[in-house]
């Protein structure tokens, strides 16, 4: 299969670009905005068509949570239209989408994990923009798949878990938010579970994929500390409250992924055991 993915240079795409080479029965073409413009629809019919694109794995987004409160412009063309321009195209030519979306779509006032049909109510601008890329996507393609993440960090770029290697390093103490709870996603993991629901037959609808396991950012930062050896910088545990922020987040947005593990078979790491390997990678 020749198969497309968007958002190439993200921390996912770049897994994605890592993991490839393991599928050498399919086609990849990586692009990021330099190669393909996603809000330009006369250009994705065109690259999509031109090399006869089967599957088009769309892992971009605007994912700066914060500054999205005041780029609202922005965050909609990139995180709603666009993903529904991008499965328009692969409606016309008879493929299939996979669209990452995200635990933002909750409000985060559950106290058990999140299923695929629990209902949605966003309380920040990339929430509500994420949600409209969903609907989008599922509207343009008959055959979509939407799988929300949540808690991602890898090897690439900026995120969370190379935030508090670096903080740990510079800093004698640090306060890390206590009462949001959820589940990290080590991005390789889930870009194998992305190429798994393309090999293994895709069956459209919306999954949930992080890690297993449960944890708030405190205990998140404790362990990365843990793995790392960092012993000199002491981790306070803060309230939400204590740490105010431009955009609301979840207080409880464990996803519940029963639904991905029986339909694609998979077996999903531990995410203490996944965050072990991304921090001995980085520390290597």
């Amino acid at each position: 299969m020749n198969l497309l993915i968007t958002g190439a240079n993200g921390q996912l795409g770049s897994e994605l670009r890592l993991l490839a080479p393991r599928y050498s029965a399919h086609t990849f073409h990586f692009t990021d905005v330099a190669e393909l413009d996603i809000t330009d629809e006369a250009a994705v019919r065109a690259f999509v068509k031109a090399n006869a694109i089967d599957v088009l794995i769309n892992c971009a987004a605007y994912t700066a949570v914060d500054k999205a409160e005041a780029n609202e412009a922005l965050c909609q063309r990139l995180n709603a239209e666009a993903p529904a321009l991008l499965a328009r195209a692969m409606d016309e030519a008879g493929g299939a989408i996979i669209h990452v979306s995200t635990d933002y779509v909750f409000d985060g006032t559950a106290h058990v994990p999140y299923t695929e049909d629990a209902p949605t109510c966003p309380n920040s601008v990339y929430g509500r923009t994420k949600l409209a890329g969903e609907e989008g996507v599922r509207a343009a393609c008959k055959r979509s798949v939407i799988v929300r993440t949540a808690w991602l960090y890898s090897t690439f770029g900026n995120n969370f878990v190379k935030t508090m290697l670096r903080l740990g390093r510079e800093r004698d103490e640090l306060g890390v938010i206590f009462d949001q709870i959820g589940t990290p996603t080590y991005a390789r993991d889930l870009a194998a579970a992305l190429l798994a629901i393309v090999e293994r037959g895709l069956v459209p609808g919306t999954y949930h994929f992080t890690n297993e396991g449960v944890t708030s950012w405190y205990d998140f930062t404790r362990e990365i500390h843990r793995l790392a050896g960092i012993k000199t910088c002491r981790v306070r545990p803060l309230h939400t409250a204590e740490y105010p922020t431009p955009a609301a987040r979840p207080h409880y947005s464990v996803l519940d992924k029963t639904k991905i593990k029986q339909t694609f078979a998979l077996d999903i790491p531990w995410w203490q055991e996944s965050l072990a390997e991304c921090v001995a990678a980085l520390e290597a």
